[in-house]
């Protein structure tokens, strides 16, 4: 049985008023950035973060937007909303029955409400007001080694054709091999602290994402043969021959697995550990981002911003050479005219 609107709307404005007031929303499709500045009784009142304009996002096309989305088998799909609608879809998420997924562009009803859900955690959600520009306006450089072996590699490709790797000086050559294999081995004990961090947060159930990827946990099974003597007790009586499992080695005892009834667990110490793997790379994004930093940069005058321009010409770079990857409805109709 549907839940009636208004236990959805009454929850929806909760969740809208206790938003900080300098959280800021995105639009999933067009990316426009607003913030929530009243909740009334009918309507909820955004206002655009670039061009300070007002908008009032009322409450019975809210409904039905929900409507379309309870009727979408796998998501109602967002591309059906004109742009002056993206907003309801973004504000709907913050109700923790709906979820937001920006790869498949959906807006999907969970069948029970996810109380766990984390704002925090929303793509569509910032709590920290221009939380690009502070990121921007305090860039300081980090003290861990794999930064500064990246900056030294860059700096090398820069210098060379990569393109012509026959026609490169053999100590230039020797010089590359040190700097990749430097980040390779920083960037992997970096990647793991972070993953250690991240499996505190990543959940089984759906993938976690961010600006440029996403990330889900899942689990990993590890084998170890136990000691000879387990081992060949475990095969006493089945009709395997002992000759045939001397030295216990890990192949004769996977093909007299697959001929007797003797238990994994006899044979192996089995334990599951849990990881997190990388889902995707959203490699227009990550070139998005570095296009909107440059043109900012190109209409500063803060003698700073040269420096920054070439920091953001050498990640260019580094994403080109050291990346791993690669129906119509009245809602819409309504929001155009609101």
């Amino acid at each position: 049985m549907a839940i009636p609107f208004g236990a959805t709307w009454g929850t929806l404005i909760e969740r809208c008023e206790k938003l900080p007031a300098d959280a800021t929303l995105i639009t999933p499709l067009a990316s426009k950035r607003f913030r929530i500045t009243d909740v009334q009784e009918q309507r909820i009142i955004i206002e655009d973060v670039d061009s300070g304009d007002s908008q009032p996002l009322q409450r019975e096309q809210f409904e039905a937007l929900a409507e379309h989305t309870r009727e979408a088998i796998d998501g109602y799909e967002l591309s059906r909303l004109p742009t002056q609608a993206e907003p309801y879809a973004a504000v709907l998420a913050l109700h923790p029955r709906y979820v937001l997924d920006e790869r498949e562009n959906t807006l999907s009803e969970l069948e029970e409400a996810d109380e766990s859900a984390v704002l925090d955690d929303a793509p569509h959600l910032s709590m920290t007001a221009n939380a690009d520009d502070q990121q921007d306006s305090e860039r300081e450089e980090p003290e861990i080694d794999v930064y500064s072996d990246m900056l030294l590699l860059i700096d090398a490709l820069e210098r060379e054709d990569m393109s012509a790797l026959e026609s490169v000086e053999t100590p230039v050559l020797v010089n590359l091999y040190t700097l990749l294999s430097d980040v390779q081995r920083n960037a992997n004990d970096l990647r793991k602290d972070v993953a250690d961090v991240l499996l505190e947060r990543v959940g089984h159930d759906r993938p976690v994402h961010g600006q440029y990827g996403s990330v889900q946990q899942t689990t990993r099974r590890n084998r170890s043969l136990k000691g000879d003597e387990d081992v060949l007790t475990a095969f006493e009586g089945t009709g395997i021959d002992r000759e045939q499992l001397l030295g216990v080695d890990r192949d004769k005892v996977e093909e007299a697995l697959d001929v007797v009834s003797v238990a994994e667990s006899d044979v192996y110490d089995v334990s599951e550990s849990e990881y997190v793997r990388k889902a995707e790379v959203d490699e227009e994004r990550k070139e998005t981002r570095l296009q909107g930093l440059k043109d900012r940069l190109a209409v500063s005058d803060n003698p700073e911003a040269d420096v920054l321009r070439q920091e953001v010409e050498r990640l260019e770079q580094e994403i080109e050479e050291l990346t791993e990857f690669s129906p119509g409805s009245t809602f819409g109709e309504q929001a155009e005219s609101g």
